[in-house]
C-alpha cells in the first residue's frame, strides 16, 4: 500500500492534475485572454513535470521561452486584433464541438489504455549523471547538431530582417 502513494507519485499528481485542468481551460475558455492565461498556467505546470523527470534545463527553457516570450507574443496578437467575447449562437456548432470533444477524449483514453498495456512490464532506462545539464546539451548541440543550429540561426536572422523591411514605412 505504501508503494501506491510514494512521494514521487504524489508530486506528479500535484503537477499533472492542474496541468490537465488548465489545458481544458484553454480549450473551453470563451475569452481569448482567459485561454492565454490558462495556457501560461499549463506551461508552468509542465515545467514542474520536467523537474520531476530531472530535466531541469528543459524546465527552465519551458518557462523562459514558452511562458515568457511566446505568451507575450500571443497576448500582443490578441490585443492587437481586439478579439472580443464572440459567442456563436448556433446550436449545431455547439453540438459538433461537444461531439468532437467526446470523440477526441474517447480516442485519447483508448490510446492511453493501449500504451499503458504495452509498457506495463518495461523497465525505465537509466541515464548518466550529466543527463540534461547545460554542458551535455551544449556538447551535443555544438557537435552533432551544429549545421541545423547554424541554419536555424541564419533563418531567424533573415526572418527578422524581412519583418523589419515589411514593417518599415515607405518613403
Amino acid at each position: 500500500m505504501t508503494d501506491l502513494f510514494t512521494a514521487e507519485k504524489i508530486a506528479f499528481f500535484v503537477f499533472a492534475v492542474p496541468l490537465v485542468a488548465s489545458a481544458i481551460g484553454v480549450v473551453v475558455a470563451r475569452s481569448p485572454m482567459y485561454a492565454a492565461m490558462s495556457l501560461v498556467a499549463a506551461f508552468f505546470f509542465m515545467a514542474g513535470v520536467y523537474v520531476l523527470l530531472s530535466a531541469h534545463l528543459i524546465a527552465v527553457l519551458q518557462i523562459l521561452v514558452y511562458a515568457g516570450a511566446v505568451m507575450v507574443l500571443f497576448l500582443f496578437v490578441i490585443m492587437l486584433l481586439s478579439l472580443g467575447d464572440e459567442r456563436p449562437e448556433l446550436e449545431r456548432l455547439k453540438q459538433m464541438q461537444w461531439l468532437g470533444f467526446v470523440l477526441g477524449g474517447g480516442g485519447l483514453m483508448a490510446l492511453l489504455a493501449w500504451i499503458s498495456r504495452e509498457v506495463a512490464g518495461a523497465q525505465m532506462a537509466t541515464v548518466g549523471p550529466d543527463f540534461g545539464t547545460v554542458k551535455a546539451v551544449g556538447r551535443v548541440l555544438f557537435t552533432q547538431y551544429l549545421l541545423p543550429f547554424e541554419a536555424t540561426s541564419l533563418l531567424l536572422t533573415v526572418a527578422i530582417v524581412g519583418a523589419v523591411v515589411v514593417a518599415k514605412e515607405r518613403i
